[in-house]
């Protein structure tokens, strides 16, 4: 049977296949200078079982044209286009938690996206040695990935969502507040390397990561704040006012940065990779710290010491909020409120 100019062309190929008939379209023409020739340059739209099924997907094809790449992308490649885009917005430690989690999904790498289905990532998840935890990641990873997939239309339905027997665990973190003595005992040790950072850190509220990208055009000594933060919306670029008690650090540290022509608030001079810190960098020296003071802490233990400290100084509870960048529920509070710097200064002095 003639198909009409343009309309593409089916073929039988040879061999015992389960799916012989190939459907392809003309995708242009390659000439070659020095041959004399021109060979023309195919794209297939399938393979199928029957003629009459090629002719069918032939046919819809011309009618609802898509795009062949996304109908034969495959798993391993939509992780790669979704952390291309994905690993711009987030810390290399967090890069490399999706890495591992994808390190689990082999089985997964060479099926076509369209072919996938719930009974394929569940498996995947229950054949991985690996803890809950890991496995959780590695469903997070999939709700990650199907959501750039719809957006893209590469699929049409988001299979992971159906992933119901799997459920990420709620993690178990224990955070200990430093006690007023071992807070003393920073101050009294506070030319120790960091231990000024590990107590601005206390006396602010900042995440450990927060705290170690702060820039010194984040530091505005007129108004006594630092203006900084990640992770989310209520989180980014909140304005933490600067306790009379840690002005001098945060001055000494700026001085610092300044002479040493860095960009950053918190450098390591003798940093073989470099000055400026990252997370990874900054649990390694908050360590040090803790060893030398002999205390038992996690980096987000300064965080936590801060909130405990305002509650019990009976802060606002809604310029706490601000400060430490958590979401405002009250609707009254979050629409028509607004505090003056004035307000936040007060209410972090209550902090003793």
């Amino acid at each position: 049977m003639k198909l009409p100019n343009g309309f593409g062309s089916v073929h039988k190929l040879p061999g015992n296949r389960r799916n012989p008939w190939r459907a392809r379209k003309t995708a242009g023409w390659e000439t070659d200078l020095e041959k004399g020739t021109c060979t023309q340059k195919y794209i297939t739209i399938g393979y199928y079982p029957t003629q009459k099924e090629a002719l069918q997907a032939l046919a819809d094809y011309n009618a609802n044209p898509y795009d062949i790449a996304t109908d034969t992308i495959t798993f391993e490649e939509v992780y790669e286009k979704w952390s291309e885009e994905h690993f711009k917005t987030i810390v290399p430690s967090a890069r490399r938690t999706w890495k591992s989690a994808f390190s689990y999904c082999k089985p997964l790498y060479r099926m076509r996206m369209r072919d996938i289905r719930v009974n394929h990532l569940e498996q995947t998840i229950k054949d991985a040695t690996v803890g809950a935890n890991t496995k959780g990641r590695m469903k997070s990873l999939f709700n990650l990935m199907y959501k750039y997939a719809m957006k893209h239309e590469i699929v049409d339905k988001d299979y992971a969502a159906l992933c119901d027997s799997i459920k990420k665990p709620k993690p178990e973190i224990v955070r200990i507040p430093f006690s007023d003595e071992e807070i003393q005992r920073l101050w009294d040790d506070i030319h120790f390397p960091f231990a000024d950072m590990v107590i601005i850190g206390i006396y602010t509220g900042f995440r450990p990561q927060e705290l170690a990208i702060l820039k010194i055009e984040d530091v505005d000594f007129e108004n006594l704040t630092i203006q900084g933060g990640l992770k989310s919306e209520a989180g980014r670029n909140r304005i933490v006012p600067i306790h009379p008690s840690i002005l001098e650090l945060v001055k000494k540290n700026y001085d610092q940065a300044q002479a040493m022509h860095s960009d950053h608030l918190f450098n390591d001079e003798f940093g073989q990779q470099g000055t400026s810190l990252t997370y990874d960098k900054y649990r390694g020296r908050f360590n040090k710290v803790m060893k030398r003071m002999n205390m038992n802490h996690k980096p987000h233990d300064t965080r936590h010491t801060f909130i405990t400290k305002a509650k019990a100084a009976d802060m606002n509870e809604y310029i706490l909020k601000l400060i430490v960048g958590h979401a405002v529920e009250d609707i009254t509070e979050k629409t028509y409120t607004h505090r003056t710097i004035e307000d936040l200064h007060r209410e972090i002095q209550k902090i003793k």
